[in-house]
């Protein structure tokens, strides 16, 4: 009778489960999260004239989001303020936009160059 044995593969690791590929990841995409940053009334404030000054004279934004640890930054014309839902309307592209929370903005940035969009 013969042993049938299965060789090295019975030796290797067991790296080898999806889940420890994505337990994994996760583990250091986790590590790299940031806390939010505290923003006092002054800064919420500057925020604001800032965007104020953007629509008016047609400028583009940079606007920096913190979400879920991460921050992500936009940059587009400031197409509508809405003091309702607390929600601003940013042109990213012609035709396309991205809605952002007043609570979620942690940065603001005019770019001074007008950005050209034809309509």
């Amino acid at each position: 009778m013969t042993i049938r044995d299965r060789g090295k593969i019975k030796w290797m690791a067991a790296s080898f489960m999806p889940e420890v590929f994505a337990m994994t990841r996760d583990m250091y995409k986790d590590a790299e999260r940031q806390a939010r940053p505290i923003l006092d009334v002054y800064q919420t404030e500057e925020f604001d004239q800032r965007i104020c000054y953007a629509m008016e004279s047609n400028y583009a934004v940079k606007i920096t989001v913190w979400s879920d640890g991460f921050t992500a930054d936009y940059t587009g014309r400031i197409h509508y303020v809405d003091p309702i839902t607390h929600r601003l309307r940013i042109e990213v592209k012609p035709g396309e936009y991205e809605r952002i929370a007043f609570d979620d903005v942690v940065g603001v940035v005019v770019v001074e160059k007008q950005l050209v969009i034809p309509f």
